[in-house]
């Protein structure tokens, strides 16, 4: 499995984290008193967080990105929903290609 893939993964695990936290764990701790869901749930998206940016630089590696496109790619991971446009533009690159369609 290339590095690709397994960051490719990893992102869409990572964004959908991010949105349970701002969108389902955070309303529960403020609007329902319930502050346990932000503890684990922001727990799991900060693992996740770091597993995009360790895969992010080994498929930055793999497939020879430019350091700006490296760069957009990682800030994505801090917008909400970005990380799955960066999974649609990913889907088609193929391991060690060099393509800028970020």
């Amino acid at each position: 499995m290339s590095s690709l893939s397994i960051f490719r993964k990893v992102a869409v695990a990572e964004g959908i984290s991010y949105l349970l936290l701002l969108f389902v764990a955070m309303p529960l701790k403020y609007w329902a008193n319930l502050p346990l869901y932000v503890k684990y749930t922001g727990w799991a998206h900060g693992l996740l967080f770091v597993l995009y940016g360790a895969t992010l630089v080994m498929a930055w590696q793999e497939q020879k990105w430019k350091f700006g496109k490296a760069v957009l790619i990682f800030l994505a991971s801090l917008l909400p929903f970005a990380p799955f446009l960066v999974d649609r533009r990913l889907k088609d690159e193929r391991p060690g290609t060099v393509n800028s369609s970020l």
